[in-house]
C-alpha cells in the first residue's frame, strides 16, 4: 500500500512505499527542491483535494539534475546539519602536516649525528659542514667504528728480555672495512696455569698509540701493528687472551 508524504519545504506531495520510509527511519529528500524532510511526520490523506503526485522522493537522491546544491534549501533554507557536506580542518591538518616535518626533521638530524663519520668518509664535502656543526654542537668529530669489520690478525705476548717484569705484546690488526676505521680498545686478560684471569686490563688508542696516529685511525683494508709494553712482575702468568672493541 503506498502513501503520501508532502514536502513542508515546496509543498510538492509525493506518493511513497511504506518500506522506502522504513529504510532511512522515515528520511526522505525532495525529488523537487532538494530539501530533506521527515516523510513519515509529513504524511498526508487523499481526500477530495486533487494532488498533483511527483515521483518518489528517493529518486531525488539519485538524478542530479532534480538536486539543488547542498548549501542551501528553496529560498534560502539552509540545509539541515546532519546532510550538510563535511568541511575540512584546514587548521588541523597543517598542524599535523607541521608536526610530521618537525618530527622528520628531528629523525634526520639525528641520523645525521648518529652516522657523521660514516657520512664524511662517503661524502667528503660533508667534512666541513660536518666540522662547523660539531664546533657548535660541541660534539666528537670521530672515524667510524665497526668491530665486526675489524679482526685481530695475530697476537704475541713474551716477556721482556732486556727488563725484568716486564712483557711485551704485539698485536696485527686489520681494517676489513671500505672506509678508515678508529683504533679499537683492546682487552687483555692474563690467566694462570688453570685458565683462572689474574690480571685484565683495557687498553684505549690513547694508551698504546701516540695522539697524531690515533687521530688518522687505520686506513680501509689497511693493517697496523702494534707493539705494547706492559709491567707484569705482580702476576704469576702463563697465558691470555686478547679481545679488541669499542667501548659504548
Amino acid at each position: 500500500m503506498s502513501l503520501v508524504t508532502r514536502c513542508p519545504a515546496c509543498g510538492t506531495a509525493f506518493r511513497v512505499q511504506r518500506d522506502q520510509l522504513a529504510a532511512h527511519f522515515g528520511t526522505v529528500r525532495c525529488g523537487k527542491c532538494g530539501s530533506a524532510f521527515n516523510g513519515v511526520a509529513a504524511l498526508v490523506e487523499e481526500g477530495a483535494e486533487r494532488l498533483a503526485l511527483e515521483p518518489s522522493p528517493q529518486l531525488g537522491l539519485f538524478d542530479p539534475s532534480r538536486r539543488q546544491a547542498p548549501s542551501a534549501g528553496p529560498a534560502g533554507t539552509p540545509m539541515p546539519e546532519f546532510m550538510a557536506e563535511p568541511q575540512p580542518a584546514r587548521r588541523r591538518t597543517w598542524l599535523w602536516t607541521l608536526a610530521a616535518l618537525l618530527a622528520a626533521s628531528a629523525l634526520a638530524a639525528q641520523a645525521a649525528y648518529r652516522y657523521r663519520a660514516e657520512i664524511a668518509a662517503f661524502v667528503p664535502e660533508a667534512l666541513a659542514p660536518r666540522d662547523a656543526a660539531c664546533r657548535w654542537l660541541r660534539c666528537a668529530v670521530l672515524l667510524p667504528r665497526r668491530a665486526d669489520l675489524m679482526s685481530l690478525e695475530s697476537s704475541d705476548l713474551q716477556a721482556d728480555p732486556r727488563r725484568e717484569g716486564l712483557i711485551v705484546l704485539e698485536a696485527l690488526i686489520r681494517n676489513r672495512s671500505r672506509l678508515p676505521q678508529e683504533y679499537p680498545a683492546l682487552e687483555l686478560t692474563l690467566t694462570d696455569e688453570a685458565g683462572r684471569a689474574v690480571l685484565r686490563r683495557v687498553l684505549l688508542p690513547a694508551d698504546y698509540l701516540e695522539p697524531e696516529r690515533s687521530k688518522q685511525g687505520i686506513a680501509p683494508g689497511g693493517e697496523a701493528a702494534l707493539r705494547i709494553y706492559l709491567d707484569s712482575s705482580r702476576t704469576r702468568a702463563t697465558s691470555y687472551r686478547l679481545y679488541l672493541f669499542y667501548p659504548t
